[in-house]
């Protein structure tokens, strides 16, 4: 079977007793689904769901250099966030591909906590090592990602059904900052208020002998209201935001400005090819990130797609693309080959036909989580 050959995360058996639909995914065996992606995309939307994402990497770098080395590799300014917060960043290689996207938790200022993708996990490792030797830095460098649980409590009425199960008042957590407190009577609980999903919602790092009884407890803390969700659900939910996802929008030949993320780029710190991606910024002459929708209906965008222009040159192509239960209609992401390629008059290209997109702004859809 799959499964055999395939890595579990600690709550596979509850998955399974769930009724999940089990798939591949990064090298775990993850739900896909349980009841319908449409029925856990709109329950996460209107009400509530909780994801299994365990399989995430998590890494925890101690030491008076932790800083420095996290600085030096990614593009964001950690020195801009305070303990208690988490940045969105990108590790890049020595060209100013895209390495890993990440989140970093400020612990301390000598302690950091680093959540990378699963895909990517032995990759991470080997860069961070590498680092850590080369410049003879005194770092603790643990790799948890097997010990630890990650749940993610996401939709507008999340926190409302699990506050009882904490005395944080989670609410009045700000966005991508973060708590560590008792959670469903265990301690020293991280409760962060990120998410990949735009809902409001949190997520909670555990170790692994708690992820069972947590996870049912939320289940049970309001009946049928907060619901199992897979990995079909968090892809279409994501991409209503347009959150981009390693292996497909974002690769090691895509550098963060290409990749429309130049706003994690803080060129006033040193970080590794810096003077490259000054220099790509500066000539303008790279591939542009484009989100867009899908008029006529039932078409879907779909990964690998071609973009066309009037004339059915080739002028770009899709990374990811889903059909929007809020928008109901098909909806993607991908590149131009020229960064100033012209808007209007864009096709995509399925099975020898024109279909015409409209390019848009990101987000997709506009979320209150007031």
């Amino acid at each position: 079977m799959m499964e055999n050959n395939l890595k579990k995360t600690i709550l596979y058996e509850n998955h399974i007793r769930l009724g999940a639909k089990m798939i591949d995914y990064s090298g775990f065996c993850m739900p896909l689904q349980y009841t319908s992606s449409l029925i856990e995309h709109m329950s996460v939307r209107n009400k509530a769901g909780i994801f299994d994402v365990s399989h995430m990497g998590k890494f925890i770098l101690n030491g008076k250099h932790s800083m420095d080395l996290v600085q030096y590799l990614t593009t964001n300014d950690l020195s801009k966030i305070k303990i208690g917060q988490a940045q969105y960043s990108c590790f890049i290689n020595n060209h100013g591909g895209i390495i890993d996207d990440l989140v970093i938790y400020k612990i301390s200022e000598k302690k950091l906590l680093l959540i990378v993708n699963a895909v990517n996990i032995e990759k991470n490792k080997k860069w961070i090592n590498y680092h850590i030797k080369k410049n003879s830095y005194n770092i603790e460098f643990i790799d948890f990602s097997q010990k630890y649980s990650l749940l993610a409590i996401q939709g507008p009425l999340s926190l409302f059904y699990i506050q009882k199960l904490t005395n944080i008042p989670l609410q009045k957590i700000p966005f991508y900052n973060f708590e560590i407190g008792e959670f469903s009577g265990i301690k020293n609980v991280l409760i962060s208020c990120t998410g990949y999903t735009g809902s409001k919602g949190v997520e909670i790092y555990i170790p692994n002998e708690y992820a069972e009884k947590i996870w049912n407890d939320i289940l049970e803390v309001e009946k049928n209201k907060i619901i199992p969700c897979g990995i079909a659900s968090r892809n279409s939910l994501r991409l209503e935001m347009g959150y981009r996802l390693y292996g497909q929008d974002l690769c090691e030949e895509i550098t963060p400005i290409e990749a429309g993320l130049s706003w994690i780029i803080k060129f006033e710190k040193k970080f590794i090819a810096r003077e490259i991606l000054q220099k790509q910024k500066k000539k303008g002459e790279y591939k542009k990130f484009i989100s867009f929708l899908v008029e006529e209906k039932g078409k879907i965008p779909r990964q690998g797609y071609f973009l066309i222009d009037k004339d059915d040159n080739l002028i770009g192509n899709v990374t990811s693309g889903i059909f929007s239960p809020v928008l109901k209609k098909g909806i993607g992401l991908g590149y131009f080959l020229n960064q100033k390629q012209k808007k209007d008059s864009v096709f995509l290209s399925i099975r020898k036909k024109k279909i015409p997109i409209k390019v848009v702004n990101l987000p997709f859809i506009n979320i209150k989580n007031d």
